[in-house]
């Protein structure tokens, strides 16, 4: 393998060192470092150093409709985005509800080799909500499922959730909810309040999460379990997740990065490409969100990347499919809802972005400090550049981002998986297919 020395990078944004890459891991970091003579150098100075970034919540769409997404174009735009590992949703066609389809999964990451890709199971068979899956099976596959979860539908019924939390204690695992009461939100299209009624769109009211969040926690501490909570929204759950945090009780929550800059006020173009689950909410929600993340009552950010091709956006509202790209801009969106306003330092973005989505979904080859020893997986990022979104320019095979036209400060430069490039001088590198082989997962 090449080795690499990068000179002069800003190691999680603070200390100035070079860091010496070889065999897949890091060899050294300091200054004046004994790199071998035929070393590739990459000038560093002005980036900031990151680990490589965790997303334990992708929609990689494959199979089934790979006309949305595949895990070869899904995996590329998670390294353009600066992410060397995701955790795939079990949404798929068919779902993930069984141990073959996640080794499928789990194999078409290893061949793409852009990001390692770890299968979340489906919490209930074919995510219809009456009948518990092949958990145990899931666990002991070659693609060794923690992480299992029906988003896209809530596990509503208390009885299946507790069974379920109970379930996965034998191997440590967890339950992502997806938290949406249905009876609450039936019809509904964007978050309920004065604007649904102005803009006669059937309203997703807060109490819909709030309800089934505060439910499963209480699940949780009866059981002991693990719980996390799939993309949290509201004021209303970031308290409740805060006081449950401060009873000592095991969850995790998320935060999407749409949630931390974007605001219901945009529905009112009756662009679908601003139709995602659960819905943008209001002004106070975001700062509530902003807030629970820099305290860590939230402790991560998820993209839920959620490809779609045109024709399921192009068309009405009503009609329209729910969800938003984000794997190529959640850095450059985080930078500027939460690094720019001071609320988190590079060393919080590192926790919320590597070692804490790392260590819920117990990805143990990721969420590594840039450290002698650890495995190479490393992202380069200019925070001192801006870039207008465009739609075309993205490598996911879908173009339904929120974000089109909105210059974001920030660009990745360069993202390394076990010390081979996948992306350098900000472009996906022609080299990275095959080689995520290796990955001990």
């Amino acid at each position: 393998m090449t080795a690499y020395l990068i000179t002069g990078a800003r190691l999680v944004g603070g200390e100035v060192a070079d860091l010496l890459i070889g065999n897949g891991e890091i060899v050294a970091t300091g200054t004046n470092l004994d790199a071998p003579a035929d070393a590739t150098t990459i000038d560093a100075t002005g980036l900031v150093a990151l680990p490589g970034l965790v997303d334990l919540h992708t929609h990689l769409r494959e199979p089934g409709r790979e006309d949305a997404e595949t895990v070869f174009t899904g995996t590329r735009a998670a390294a353009k985005g600066g992410f060397t590992a995701v955790f795939a949703m079990a949404n798929t066609d068919p779902v993930a509800d069984t141990a073959g389809v996640v080794e499928q999964v789990w194999r078409l990451g290893r061949d793409a080799g852009y990001a390692d890709v770890y299968p979340i199971g489906a919490v209930t068979v074919g995510r219809q909500g009456t009948q518990l899956a092949e958990l145990g099976a899931m666990a002991d596959s070659a693609a060794r499922v923690r992480v299992f979860s029906d988003d896209g539908d809530c596990v509503w019924d208390a009885a299946l959730m507790r069974r379920a939390l109970e379930y996965v204690k034998a191997f440590d695992g967890v339950i992502a909810q997806h938290a949406q009461e249905p009876r609450l939100t039936q019809g509904a299209q964007m978050n309920e309040g004065a604007l649904s009624g102005v803009l006669g769109l059937t309203g997703w009211p807060s109490v819909a999460e709030e309800a089934i969040i505060a439910r499963d926690i209480l699940l949780n501490a009866h059981v002991g379990s693990k719980l996390h909570v799939c993309h949290l929204s509201t004021k209303g759950s970031v308290e409740i997740v805060r006081a449950a945090k401060r009873r000592g009780l095991e969850v995790t929550a998320e935060v999407t990065p749409h949630h931390l800059l974007l605001t219901e006020d945009l529905a009112a173009s009756y662009n679908p490409v601003y139709k995602v689950n659960p819905p943008l909410r209001t002004k106070a929600d975001v700062e509530a969100v902003r807030e629970g993340l820099a305290d860590g009552t939230i402790d991560i950010v998820a993209t839920d990347h959620a490809p779609h091709p045109v024709e399921d956006k192009d068309c009405e509202w009503s009609a329209a499919a729910f969800g938003m790209t984000g794997l190529e801009t959640a850095l450059s969106v985080v930078q500027h809802a939460m690094i720019d306003t001071k609320l988190l330092t590079w060393a919080d973005v590192a926790d919320r972005m590597s070692y804490r989505p790392a260590a819920i979904g117990q990805a143990s080859d990721h969420g590594r400090p840039l450290e002698a020893g650890a495995p190479a997986n490393i992202v380069l990022y200019d925070p001192t550049v801006e870039q207008t979104v465009v739609p075309d320019a993205s490598v996911s095979l879908s173009r339904n981002t929120p974000f089109e036209g909105m210059t974001l400060p920030g660009k990745v430069v360069a993202t390394f998986l076990r010390g081979v490039p996948t992306v350098l001088n900000g472009e996906l590198t022609t080299g990275a297919a095959g080689r995520g082989r290796n990955s001990a997962q």
